[in-house]
């Protein structure tokens, strides 16, 4: 039998996040899926910290370097939650318990944490961050003892390796779309993977250029987008550049803020440049040339409903959170750069004045070359249909490719959207091929008066339209009558 050590990463990390699920069950002060990741978030987070800073001093000491660890030895995870013995193992006999370890979180560790935020020497630092994510987040345990048996759990993780950090990554992944499975608010904190990776592939993002959203909740366009170009031949030069001045973050609300900083720093960007607040209140005047990015890719919030003073940094003035994202990112579009951004289907077709305005300054100002036309369950709890427009800044729409998705299967919590279900879009989209799910529309041929965009598959027949009652009703009586004649006749031969 295999031992802690030995055990793969990810039989480590599941069977980890599993006993730690069946704990935090049992504590009173966490209730929903949300506390259980808001929980589970803060200690990987001090686990991974730790681990951090093991490595870098040990990197440091090889070529004879001292190194100044980010949390000073009172506060760290090594001397309040883990203690080893001499021999390496658990300090039971050290290891504060029960209500004394809760009120040392509470009363000490959390406030000390949160004060980095105030002494860190800039924004763009991991020590900040710190300060960041424990100013937004509280500490929900309130067994000591629950709270120990959790420290635990952590403690057993190694992320040492980039296999490990990669499977923490995913796992992590997981417990957001849990959350999002879970129903409430948990669907905004999570896009499918897969419709993300298939963005971010047709989108193609290089190394130089920089990548935003600014609804960006768990972070999961700006982590994939790190995965494709990590996986690049990269010089240090090149990832000192994608740690630092490639991705770019804007959540208003404070959970998805906290899990969208976790979920990059797993991903293993060390201080991410997301910043909490309402994109939205910013004034689409006040957007300058340094403020614009090359690629954007988002999934903003559906069906808000936002106050005058919001619609009043817009041009096209509508109450829909979606739309005035849309304008958000047309302006924050470099000259040639390219944008994917999921929205409601209904955008294609509305009537009223604002979104008809909206269609039109999309097909003029930019270059809509491709909608995709997501079935209902792609997004698993949103009870809408959706579409993924993928455009690039700088000129007029002629055309527009349309890619019909059918998975060929009823989606839901049970059959998701897997990325076998997108390869057909990808490699058609790279030539912008006709197929019996793709078509190309010229933008010529669209009604000025109401720049109705909505997919209309022209390889699919049209269905027979609906008959009237009274038609209904004379092929009844008509069919009656057939039956009669030949009852009568059979009853002559008998």
């Amino acid at each position: 039998m295999r031992n802690r050590k030995e055990e793969e990463p990810k039989e480590m990390f599941e069977n980890a996040f599993k006993n730690m699920e069946d704990v935090l069950r049992k504590e009173a002060g966490c209730t929903t899926e949300l506390d259980y990741t808001e929980q589970t978030s803060w200690l990987l987070f001090l686990k991974y910290l730790d681990d951090l800073e093991e490595e870098r001093a040990m990197e440091a000491s090889l070529v004879n370097k001292k190194y100044k660890r980010i949390i000073d030895d009172a506060y760290a995870w090594s001397t309040w939650a883990a203690p080893k013995n001499e021999a390496g193992e658990f300090d039971h006999d050290n290891a504060a318990v029960g209500q004394d370890l809760v009120d040392f979180v509470d009363d000490e560790l959390f406030p000390y944490l949160e004060g980095f935020s105030e002494r860190a020497a800039s924004p763009d630092t991991i020590e900040y961050k710190v300060g960041e994510i424990f100013g937004e987040i509280k500490n929900k345990f309130q067994s000591g003892y629950s709270l120990r048996d959790s420290i635990e759990l952590i403690d057993s993780l190694r992320f040492r390796s980039q296999e490990e950090k990669d499977e923490l990554s995913h796992l992590y992944e997981a417990k957001i779309k849990n959350m999002g499975n879970a129903g409430r608010n948990g669907g905004e904190y999570y896009t499918p993977r897969p419709l993300i990776r298939a963005m971010v592939q047709a989108t193609d993002p290089k190394l130089g250029e920089t990548i935003y959203d600014g609804a960006c909740g768990s972070a999961g366009f700006l982590c994939e987008s790190y995965v494709y170009l990590r996986d690049q031949k990269l010089t240090t030069k090149q990832f000192e550049k994608l740690q630092h001045d490639t991705f770019y973050g804007k959540e208003k609300k404070s959970l998805a803020y906290i899990i969208g900083i976790m979920n990059m720093i797993l991903h293993g960007i060390d201080a991410p440049n997301i910043i909490k607040t309402n994109t939205l209140a910013e004034n689409l005047a006040d957007i300058q040339e340094k403020d614009r990015f090359d690629v954007i890719l988002a999934n903003p919030p559906f069906g808000g409903k936002e106050r005058k003073e919001v619609q009043q940094n817009f041009p096209i003035k509508t109450g829909e959170t979606a739309f005035l994202f849309l304008q958000h990112f047309i302006k924050r579009l470099k000259a040639g750069g390219r944008c994917a951004v999921v929205i409601k289907n209904t955008f294609l077709s509305n009537s009223d004045n604002a979104s008809k305005a909206l269609r039109q300054e999309l097909l003029e100002s930019c270059n809509l070359h491709t909608v995709l036309d997501c079935p209902s369950g792609t997004f698993i709890g949103a009870g809408v249909k959706t579409v993924v427009l993928f455009f690039e800044k700088g000129a007029p729409t002629k055309k527009t490719w349309y890619y019909q998705l059918d998975p060929g299967r009823n989606m839901g919590k049970t059959n998701p959207l897997n990325d076998d279900d997108l390869k057909e879009f990808v490699e058609l989209q790279k030539t912008f091929a006709d197929s019996e799910q793709s078509w190309t529309v010229k933008i010529g041929d669209v009604d000025t008066e109401t720049f109705d965009l909505s997919p209309k598959n022209p390889n699919t027949p049209e269905e027979e339209p609906l008959r009237s009652p009274e038609e209904i009703l004379d092929e009844i009586e008509a069919l009656d009558a057939e039956t009669a004649q030949v009852l009568s006749a059979i009853r002559e031969m008998v």
